[in-house]
Parts: structure tokens; C-alpha cells; sequence
């Protein structure tokens, strides 16, 4: 519901009231955020400006919803942008417009000729906001800062979460009160990144089931960043979208632009509400709609099995085993291209490697999907080695500086996608990959940021940032709409491209390059604070792991890796006999509790940094499973208890032939015995 009085807006979700005024002078003051209100009492909100000193805007102090370059207001500017002979901004309030849970209001510089349109959308039964800008230009402007939202609030005291980490380390979650000055999470690497993530939250003394969390995301893939600015006062200015840094956008007369999409919520319920909504939210609203109720498969990946040494013959035993295990699609990753024996050459040249397959691919495929499989296949579009049939052709199509040497890393360069000849080349290769055969699943990889980004054949380089997101975006739809029976995975050397703009897109992401079991955990249980399970690919890999040498019972790769979509990595031709049966004992298990962990209500109940036992509820509302992982044993110490959450306390609930109250196993909790170093338990909990 949306209201107006007057000059006051007031947007409502369930539990949400977001309220903002229009001031004389057209500026959005913000005024409150937080639970619902009567109607009545919106009108009665006491005014968010603070009169300080002549030294700031006669209005006062006060914390904004759009922030204008060149006014008397310091902070991160939502939008700031210049035409031949302008560079401020003088914005006047035109229309403001309510069309059911959507609200639009029209601002205009009739100096710069500029409209700015705020669109601000509620998903009232998840209590999230939509924030977006769209410009129309009237004459010739250059965009130099454009943000999905300014974000103005009026708590006195914060406490800042965002992620942090690195390859193989993605989604260390960081806590910390946000102190007077500026703080900003960012990524300048051209895509989302290992080391940040659009995502954050904000709160005073919420914990997992108790009190008030404001949070956001940023629906976008490439250079990002979110700024948070608190000041003297206790006000905070939230500003997010496309990172300002060596950003541009030209716009001509007549021509218009929409920023990203930005998403606000709210919630009372403590870090676990906020994530079990946000988790509703992708899975109702974000993911790709054909998917959405459907469950994502048991996969097998032949990457860890084989690296480059690809063949039809050992794909093939390869595919027998996972068969026999009971996976359900078969992705044949790196090493099936052009000439493709190392990650020194090949990429960009995406023919089959008639050596490793004689035949092509489509005798592989019909051995996969006789078996009962899907087949699925491993791409880098966005990337060409030096040592490749493309770059010897197209020397010119990467990003580079003219007379000045271009950097590799991985032995590779990023294809300048800006370029409208070199996306329709990458959108012709992989539309006649997927017209010519059965594949089901494409797992679209990145494994480098950019580096020298220049681009002379653009008018202004600055533009190649957002450019080669936008062709990223327009491949990917582009392919989904020719060829809607293929799913699609986001990886970028792990969870380097994780954001609700791509996951618009594609069907379930690569979490991380880190498959080790004990490592995962902590990966899983940050990403799970901003992103649901279904959407996160997890494995079962060797033991040692290839990363660290660490030998986990096959038991706990298991427990760990079924917390969101299964997928196995191993080399099945070097488990024993044991592994295998107990392997498909465990796919079997998982396929029967997968309906609650892909699209139930989870709840993180332990977590081994501050418990020594990992454990992961998620339930339908009536059957309930927990998957716990616990660490090392010690002396004296072999009994685990974990309190469940989420139950209904007056029903009976029954496990392991016991009997006991929803409020029992809340209050008392379920205690286990560690029978071993790294143990693991999946237990599964009914109502009688």
C-alpha cells in the first residue's frame, strides 16, 4: 500500500512503513523507517531536520532520498551529470504518480533539460522495496554518477554487516559499528567480485531471531559500490549503485537510461527473519520465473575428475558412475575446445576439439541422456587466450591501451564485449552451440578481472564498464529466450559474480572454487545471510582436498554439500567400492529431503565459529530436517546439542522413534554423540 498527504509519502509492506516528505525546494527528506503505523499516525511523524548554524541549508540538516550535485549537501550525490556548459543541478518536483504498490515521482532540471523519474516499488508480502532511477535527457548529457537509491536514515546508533573475503574464501560475513565518516564496499574489477558483495545490513542489537535489520541489495554484475556516510548528527545517507569511479553514460535528446535495481528491507525478526525473507523474495520474484518451482537436479562435474585430459572415453566412464550413484545431469567443464590442453591457449575458440571427441559432442550426449541423464557443458565467453585462432584473427577485440603492452593473467585476455560486433560474435558461438545439440545447463565462467580498460573505438572509454554488462545481460537473455530449455550456472572463479541482477538470469550460481568440505561451511553460512539455497551449488569432492590436503569422512562432504543444490565433483573412478554405495546411499537421502532445503524456510540453528557444531534447519511448515556438521572431538567432550527453531511448540514432533514437543526441541534442543573426529547427521523430524 502506498499513501500520499499532501507532500508526505508513506509506503507500507506487511510489517514495513517507509515514509519521506517533499520539501519546498523539492528535496525527498526522509522520515522514517520502520515497523507499520496506524493511517492516522504517519500525519503525526515529528519532522527528521536538525537546525544546526548558518554553515548548512537554511532548512537545516536532514538525512535525503535523492541527493543532487552542487547543492548544500555533502554527501555521496545520487546523481551528478554534465552537458557542454552545465555541470549543478537545479531540480524542481513535477508529478509524483501511485499506481497500485508502485510510486514514481517526476523531478526536472530545466537547466540540464533532465527528467529524473524515482520508482520506488513495494513487495509487501516480503517487505522489500524496489529503488530505481530512470533519466531522460533533453539535450546532449553525460551521466558521471547515476545510483539506483539514496537510502536517508535517523538512528542514532548502527551497526554495519557486509561480506568480505577472496578466491577460495567468498562471503566472510563482517560486522562492525559504522562510526562517523564514510565507508563504502565496492568492487572496481569490472564484475561483482570475490572480495565484496552488493549486499549488506543494518541494525542496532539484532540478533538471529530478535530485532529490527535494515538491509539491501544491488541488482548488478559489474563495477558497483554502496556508500554509507553517518555524520554528527546520528544521521546516515545509504547511497548505491554504479561505482562512480571512471564511470560514464552519454545521453542524447530523447534518449533514456534506468539505473540498476536497488532493494531496501525491513524486519523485526533478527538476522534470521531477514534471510528467510530475502530468501522467499529471490525464489518468488528474482529467480527465472520457469524455474522457480522446479527442483534443481543432482549434478555431476568431471572437472576435478579430469582438469584438461578430456576425453569421450573416460567422460564416458565417468558418466556410468554418476549414473550408477543416481546423479541426474552430467557437465562436461573445461578442456573440450579448440585446442584446449592447458589454460595457456584456446579459449575464445569454442569448436569441439575433434581429437579428445572424433565424433563431436552428440555421441556423448546420447550416452548421457541414455543413461538417464541431461548433459551440460562448461563456457568462458567473455575471454580469449593470446594462443588462440580468435585473438590471432582479432587482435584488436580485447580491452586495451593503444602502443602500450596489454596484461595477462590466467594466460588470458577479457574480450571487449563493449564493442556490438564482439557480443554478437559471442551471442552467434553459443546460439550455435546450443541449436546444434542436446545441452540442458551451461556453466558460464569468468576467471579474470579487468585490466587495461580502454577501448578506442568508443567515444568515451569510460562507458565500457557498464557496456560490457549490459552485453553480458543481453547474451544471456538472448539465449534463454531462443533456447528456454537450458539452465544456466554463474561462476566467475568461484563466487565472483553473485548479485540479484544476474540472478535474474540464471538458475543456480558457483558458490566458490573451494570444495572443501570444513571451508564450505563458513562459505555457505555467509552466503545464506543475503542468498537462498536452492541458487547455490555445493560439491562432494576427493579426499585430500586439491586445495588443502584435508581428508574429511565422506560422510561430512556430504552433509556439508547437501545444505544447498548437490552436486558432486569427485573422480568416481578412484572411489572405492564402500564410497559408492554409501555415495548413492546419500544422493538418495538428499533427493528425498530436497524439496525442503531447495524451497522451505531455513534457519541457521550452530555455527562452528561460535558453537563447535555447524547445523542448518529447513521445514515446510510440517516436516523439519537438520544437517549438522560438528568439528574435531575433544576430551571429555562428545555430546552436541543443538536447539531447533521454526517449530510449532504445542505439536508433537517424532525422530528416531522419540516423541517430543516443538517447544522440547526449541528449548531442550536435540543432543547428538560424536562418534568421530568431523562427524555429520542428517536427522529428519515429523509431526506424529
Amino acid at each position: 500500500m502506498i499513501y500520499r498527504f499532501e507532500n508526505r509519502f508513506v509506503i507500507e509492506g506487511t510489517n514495513l512503513a517507509y515514509v519521506f516528505d517533499v520539501d519546498a525546494r523539492g528535496r525527498l527528506v526522509h522520515q522514517y523507517l520502520g515497523g507499520r503505523l496506524l493511517e492516522s499516525d504517519y500525519a503525526e511523524l515529528p519532522g527528521a531536520r536538525i537546525l544546526h548554524s548558518s554553515f548548512e541549508t537554511p532548512e537545516g540538516v536532514a538525512a535525503y532520498e535523492f541527493v543532487s550535485f552542487g547543492d548544500l549537501v555533502y554527501t555521496e550525490p545520487t546523481l551528478k551529470s554534465r552537458t557542454d556548459s552545465e555541470r549543478l543541478h537545479a531540480f524542481t518536483l513535477q508529478d509524483a504518480r501511485i499506481d497500485g504498490d508502485t510510486l514514481e515521482i517526476d523531478l526536472v532540471d530545466s537547466i540540464q533539460q533532465l527528467t529524473v523519474t524515482l520508482h520506488f516499488t513495494v513487495y509487501a508480502a516480503y517487505d522489500i522495496i524496489a529503488r530505481k532511477m530512470t533519466l531522460k535527457a533533453g539535450k546532449t548529457v553525460t551521466l558521471e554518477s547515476a545510483q539506483s537509491f539514496s537510502l536517508g536514515l535517523t538512528e542514532r546508533k548502527l551497526r554495519l554487516s557486509h561480506f568480505s573475503g577472496a578466491w577460495t574464501s567468498e562471503f566472510q560475513l563482517q560486522q562492525g559499528d559504522l562510526l562517523p565518516g564514510k565507508k563504502t564496499i565496492e568492487s572496481r574489477r569490472g564484475l561483482t567480485s570475490h572480495q565484496s558483495n552488493p549486499w549488506f545490513a543494518l541494525d542496532q542489537s539484532a540478533t538471529e531471531e530478535n530485532g529490527e535489520v535494515i538491509y539491501g541489495f544491488l541488482g548488478h554484475s559489474g563495477n558497483w559500490a554502496i556508500h554509507f556516510e553517518r555524520d554528527q548528527f546520528g544521521f546516515t545517507q545509504v547511497t548505491g549503485g554504479l561505482n562512480p569511479f571512471d564511470f560514464a553514460k552519454t545521453l542524447v535528446a530523447g534518449e533514456s537510461f534506468t539505473t540498476p535495481t536497488g532493494y531496501i528491507g525491513y524486519t523485526q525478526q533478527g538476522f534470521g527473519g531477514m534471510s528467510r525473507n530475502a530468501h522467499d523474495f529471490e525464489r518468488d520474484v528474482i529467480m527465472p520465473e520457469r524455474t522457480r518451482e522446479t527442483l534443481r537436479p543432482v549434478l555431476y562435474n568431471s572437472w576435478e575428475a579430469t582438469y584438461f585430459d578430456v576425453s569421450e572415453d573416460g567422460q564416458k566412464r565417468l558418466v556410468d558412475e554418476a549414473a550408477a550413484i543416481g546423479c541426474e545431469l552430467f557437465v562436461v567443464d573445461d578442456g573440450w575446445f579448440g585446442e584446449r590442453n592447458s589454460d595457456a591457449a584456446g579459449l575464445g575458440d569454442w569448436h569441439v576439439n575433434t581429437t579428445k571427441f572424433p565424433n563431436g559432442l552428440d555421441p556423448l550426449i546420447r550416452y548421457v541422456e541414455d543413461k538417464g541423464l541431461q548433459f551440460g557443458l562448461w563456457v568462458e565467453p567473455e575471454m580469449v587466450n593470446p594462443d588462440s585462432d580468435l585473438y590471432r584473427a582479432h587482435p584488436d577485440w580485447i580491452y586495451q591501451t593503444g602502443g602500450r603492452p596489454s596484461t595477462t593473467s590466467r594466460n588470458q585476455f577479457v574480450l571487449n564485449l563493449a564493442l556490438p560486433e564482439v557480443e554478437a560474435h559471442v551471442t552467434g558461438l553459443l546460439d550455435e552451440l546450443l541449436s546444434k545439440h542436446a545441452i540442458r545447463y551451461i556453466k558460464w565462467d569468468m576467471n579474470r578481472a579487468f585490466s587495461e580498460p580502454d577501448s578506442p573505438q568508443l567515444r568515451d572509454a569510460k562507458e565500457l564498464w557498464l557496456r560490457h554488462t549490459e552485453a553480458v545481460y543481453h547474451i544471456l537473455d538472448t539465449l534463454r529466450a531462443k533456447h528456454p530449455d537450458v539452465a544456466f550456472e554463474s561462476c566467475a572463479g568461484g563466487g565472483g559474480r553473485i548479485d540479484l541482477g544476474v540472478l535474474t538470469r540464471v538458475e543456480q550460481v558457483w558458490t566458490s572454487d573451494n570444495t572443501d568440505a570444513l571451508d564450505r561451511l563458513e562459505i555457505q553460512e555467509g552466503f545464506s545471510y543475503a542468498y537462498n539455497a536452492k541458487m547455490m551449488s555445493c560439491w562432494v569432492t576427493d579426499a585430500p582436498n586439491w586445495l588443502n590436503g584435508r581428508s574429511l569422512p565422506l560422510k561430512f562432504r556430504f552433509v556439508s554439500a547437501m545444505q544447498g543444490t548437490l552436486g558432486i565433483g569427485g573422480n568416481l573412478l578412484e572411489w572405492s567400492k564402500d564410497e559408492l554405495v554409501e555415495a548413492a546411499q546419500w544422493i538418495k537421502t538428499y533427493k528425498s529431503i530436497r524439496p525442503l532445503v531447495q524451497h522451505g524456510t531455513s534457519y541457521r540453528l550452530a555455527s562452528l565459529k561460535t558453537d563447535g557444531v555447524h547445523a542448518m534447519g529447513y521445514t515446510d511448515g510440517e516436516d523439519y530436517v537438520v544437517l549438522v556438521n560438528a568439528d574435531r572431538r575433544h576430551y571429555g567432550k562428545n555430546r552436541l546439542r543443538v536447539k531447533l527453531a521454526g517449530l510449532d511448540p504445542e505439536r508433537v514432533y517424532v525422530y528416531d522413534d522419540r516423541r517430543v514437543s516443538g517447544r522440547y526441541l526449541m528449548e531442550q534442543g536435540l543432543t547428538l554423540t560424536q562418534q568421530q573426529d568431523y562427524d555429520a547427521y542428517c536427522l529428519v523430524i515429523r509431526p506424529a
